[in-house]
C-alpha cells in the first residue's frame, strides 16, 4: 500500500516509519526540506511525494488549523482515506463535512509522545502498546474505518477506541488539555527556582508536560467549550482544599483525600490495560 505522512514533525515521522517497519511504502512531504532529507537518510520514508498522486491513504500530522485548510482544499484522489492526528476533533470534522468530497475520512489521535519534539525524536516503535482514539461519525466510510484499524494494527497500537468528535473532544480536555494546564500553571510559583534539591517523583510527575509548545494554545481555543468547565471543575474542587485548610479542618481534608483515593481506585479497577 502507498501512504503519504504530510508532516514530518515527531508524530508524523514515527508514523512514517511505524508503517515503513510493517511493509508499507510510505512517502514524506512536508513545509521545509530538511525534515525530509533527514528522513530519507535515516531510512523513515521511502520518498518524497509532491502531491497525493498514487496515495492509498494519507495521514496529515500538521497544527490543527493548517490540516483544516488541507482538509478543504488538499487535491486527494478519489476514494483515498485521509485521516489525521489532531488533539481535537469536532472542528475538523465540520470542515470535512460541510461539502460533499472524494476522498473518505476518519481521524485519530495517537495517544504518545515524548518530552522532545521533531523528527529526531521520533522513532518506528513510538506507538508500540500506546492508546489509539479513532474517531466514529454519521458520515464514515465503513471500509475507510476498517482500514485506519488495519494500519493501526500494523503500528503496533495496544488498545483502540472508537468514540464521536464530541466525545473525544471532552474526554481530551481532561486526560490531557487539562494536565497540561495545570502542569503550566504549577510550574509558575515563586518557588519553582529554588526547588532543585528538593525534588522527587511527585515534581517530576507535575511538572513533565510543561514545557508545551505554542501550539497547545490552539489546541486550547479550538476545544474550548470542553476545557473552560473542566477548568472551572478543577478550581471548585481545589477551593474545597483550600477551605478545609483555612479553617483548620483536618476531618474533612481526610475525607477529601479519600474520596480522591477511592476514585483512583476505581478507575485503575475498570483498566486492564495501559491507561
Amino acid at each position: 500500500m502507498t501512504i503519504i505522512v504530510y508532516g514530518m514533525g515527531i508524530i508524523g515521522a514515527s508514523l512514517s516509519a511505524s508503517l515503513k517497519r510493517a511493509g508499507h511504502t510510505v512517502l514524506g512531504k512536508n513545509r521545509s526540506a530538511e525534515p525530509l532529507r533527514y528522513a530519507l537518510a535515516n531510512g523513515i520514508i521511502d520518498g518524497v511525494a509532491e502531491s497525493y498522486e498514487g496515495a492509498d491513504a494519507v495521514f496529515l500530522a500538521l497544527p490543527p488549523r493548517v490540516c483544516m485548510r488541507e482538509l478543504d482544499e488538499g487535491n486527494f484522489p478519489a476514494g483515498c482515506v485521509v485521516s489525521d492526528v489532531c488533539g481535537v476533533k469536532a472542528p475538523l470534522e465540520r470542515v470535512v463535512f460541510s461539502a460533499p468530497r472524494s476522498y473518505r475520512y476518519v481521524g485519530i489521535h495517537p495517544m504518545a509522545g515524548r518530552p522532545t519534539t521533531g523528527i529526531r525524536s521520533s522513532s518506528a516503535d513510538l506507538f508500540d502498546g500506546a492508546n489509539l482514539i479513532i474517531v466514529r461519525s454519521e458520515g464514515t466510510d465503513e471500509g475507510a474505518l476498517a482500514l485506519i484499524r488495519s494500519l493501526a494494527e500494523d503500528m503496533r497500537f495496544g488498545r483502540i477506541v472508537e468514540c464521536s468528535a464530541s466525545e473525544h473532544d471532552e474526554m481530551i480536555a481532561l486526560t490531557s488539555q487539562l494536565a497540561h494546564v495545570v502542569s503550566s500553571a504549577y510550574v509558575k510559583s515563586p518557588l519553582t527556582g529554588r526547588a532543585r534539591g528538593f525534588t522527587g517523583g511527585s515534581f517530576q510527575d507535575m511538572t513533565r508536560v510543561a514545557p508545551m509548545d505554542d501550539i497547545w494554545a490552539e489546541l486550547f481555543i479550538l476545544n474550548r467549550e470542553a476545557l473552560l468547565p473542566e477548568i472551572e471543575r478543577l478550581r471548585a474542587r481545589l477551593l474545597d482544599y483550600a477551605e478545609a485548610l483555612s479553617s483548620g479542618d483536618e476531618e474533612g481534608l481526610k475525607a477529601l483525600i479519600r474520596d480522591g483515593k477511592a476514585q483512583f481506585a476505581r478507575f485503575f479497577s475498570n483498566d486492564t490495560g495501559d491507561n
